[in-house]
């Protein structure tokens, strides 16, 4: 059964609820700058840690080993190592990760369907 909007504000705002905190924290993981980055380079399919930081202008490469392990350890993620000289080591979605950017993508399309009306709003309150 679907929840109402008001139920599910209701959850999301119960400083009780212990989803309230687990929710708040992955949207902070997965919001941030570089891990919806990455992941958008990733959904065009697996890349060497290299690759992904070539096609991520700016970041570090401890930032980029930082942001993989987190989205590794949350299942967004895979890395597989090949055995071979030099090591070969590929970074792909999981279908957690494609579940989770298909959501994504509409929070994006609805920000962008909105963008002038925001920024409409925002300019008057200056």
């Amino acid at each position: 059964m679907e929840k109402s909007l008001p139920d599910v504000i209701g959850d999301i705002c119960d400083p009780e609820e212990s989803r309230v905190a687990f929710v708040r924290d992955l949207f902070g993981r997965l919001g941030e700058k570089w891990s919806m980055r990455a992941l958008d380079e990733l959904a065009h399919g697996p890349l060497r840690f290299t690759a992904l930081m070539n096609a991520l202008p700016g970041i570090s490469h401890r930032i980029l080993t930082v942001t993989l392990r987190t989205l590794e350890g949350d299942g967004m993620v895979s890395r597989t190592a090949y055995p071979e000289t030099p090591p070969r080591v590929e970074y792909a979605l999981t279908p957690l990760g494609e579940s989770f950017l298909c959501r994504a993508l509409s929070m994006v399309a609805w920000a962008q369907d909105h963008q002038q009306e925001i920024e409409t709003n925002r300019a008057a309150r200056r």
